[in-house]
């Protein structure tokens, strides 16, 4: 399964008050390499990868796969129509609807 949406928005107060700005994440992302998709921020739990993860205008955009397994477990536990932000993780925090990604 596939989904798409946004790990941050730029510009807006999260629940703990933090606003990030353009370019936060351009240092990380232009060392490249991987970052993990989480089961409720355990690092030891991963469940699918990442496809695509880019700042743009809006935000940080990432599209990425949840893992057969954890596509049925999400879909048996009534996950299928929207993720939690506590129950999927990229090593920060991760708001999405479980939706088709456009391709890239």
């Amino acid at each position: 399964m596939r989904f798409a949406g946004y790990a941050a928005i730029f510009g807006r107060p999260d629940r703990g008050g933090d606003v990030i700005r353009p370019g936060a994440f351009a240092t990380s992302l232009a060392r490249g390499g991987s970052v993990p998709l989480l089961w409720q921020h355990a690092p030891a739990r991963p469940i699918g990868r990442i496809d695509y993860l880019k700042e743009d205008k809006r935000g940080l955009r990432v599209i990425a796969r949840l893992s057969d397994g954890a596509a049925r477990f999400l879909v048996t536990r009534g996950y299928a129509g929207f993720a939690r932000e506590e129950d999927v993780d990229l090593g920060a925090t991760l708001r999405v609807g479980l939706v088709a990604a456009p391709k890239v």
